[in-house]
């Protein structure tokens, strides 16, 4: 009898570990929710334990060898908590913070972890299908850290916490006159159009075969940036998670965190031709201002953008 082996060199993600002064912790996020954490996050923290679950991410049971729990609720806007773990016990508290969950994704792979391994926070960066840099914070870090394979695409649920959101600026516009780049603008658009909105295979073939009909379709092209959709990550080392979004409202829903109004807009912050479109759940807490924010507008914001990846989904 013959037995063949196959030998696979599994590595985990490269790893960069920050110190306990390197890690910016989470005073900010929770400021997002309460203007008196001394009093309101202790009490929250109190209260989730009689509902709390253990999200097991990619990992599918917990084991009395694990050095941290982690524990979290089923609702749309929730609380992580990381306990310390002793012989398969809890031992004392490590660390928490607000979470959204994020029903929208991308499939991605882990090129980095910044983490820091005693409060267990952790950011990843990521690449998307399209070659798209992602920086997010790591919600199940606690439970995925080991299961993590270097090189693996992994379906990566996204969402945020807006510190702050806004209507888009709306006066932005720059002109377009080069007459190559308006050229090409009007014709991309035509051949897309007489196509019933599918790019085909020779656009750039037809692109170099189109001629203008009128004077018109020569003209300047005036393009509203308001209108556009960008993604501009944080550049401070493990607070790469700390993002500027401009995107448009696709949905927008309200929900309740621990008797706060929270309103959750999912914004398509990214949305490039021959890619699948970024489309980030972010949570809002409920004001004037952000009530009056509606479906199809494009709006603006500082958010704490945050990832998950689930086995369920893979």
């Amino acid at each position: 009898m013959t037995i063949n082996y196959q030998y696979k060199n599994v590595q985990a993600p490269t790893k960069i570990t920050l110190s306990d002064d390197q890690t910016a912790g989470h005073g900010d996020h929770w400021r997002i929710l309460t203007d008196d954490m001394s009093r309101d996050v202790p009490e929250w923290l109190q209260g989730m334990i009689e509902k709390a679950t253990m999200p097991k991410g990619l990992n599918t049971s917990a084991s009395a060898e694990d050095k941290c729990l982690l524990l979290s609720e089923n609702q749309p806007c929730h609380i992580n908590q990381v306990l310390a773990m002793r012989d398969g016990k809890p031992e004392c508290f490590i660390n928490a913070y607000p979470c959204v969950d994020g029903p929208y994704g991308l499939k991605c792979r882990i090129e980095r972890i910044i983490a820091n391994e005693n409060t267990q926070d952790a950011v990843l960066r990521l690449r998307s299908v399209d070659g798209s840099i992602i920086y997010a914070f790591d919600q199940l870090y606690t439970a995925n850290h080991q299961l993590y394979q270097q090189g693996t695409p992994y379906f990566v649920n996204f969402s945020a916490w807006a510190h702050e959101i806004s209507l888009s600026e709306q006066s932005e516009v720059i002109k377009v006159e080069d007459a190559d780049a308006i050229r090409y603008h009007r014709a991309f658009n035509d051949i897309v159009a007489a196509n019933d909105g599918q790019v085909p295979k020779d656009v750039q073939e037809q692109i170099k075969d189109w001629q203008p009909e009128t004077k018109e379709q020569m003209a300047p092209i005036e393009i509203n940036l308001g209108h556009m959709c960008a993604y501009l990550f944080g550049d401070t080392l493990g607070q790469e998670d700390e993002a500027w979004c401009q995107g448009q409202v696709l949905g927008k829903q309200e929900t309740i965190f621990n008797g706060k109004s929270i309103i959750l807009f999912d914004v398509v912050v990214l949305r490039e031709q021959d890619a699948d479109p970024f489309v980030v759940r972010i949570g809002a807490a409920h004001t004037q201002q952000t009530n009056a924010i509606s479906v199809n507008d494009y709006i603006q914001a500082n958010i704490w953008l945050q990832a998950a990846i689930y086995k369920e989904n893979q």
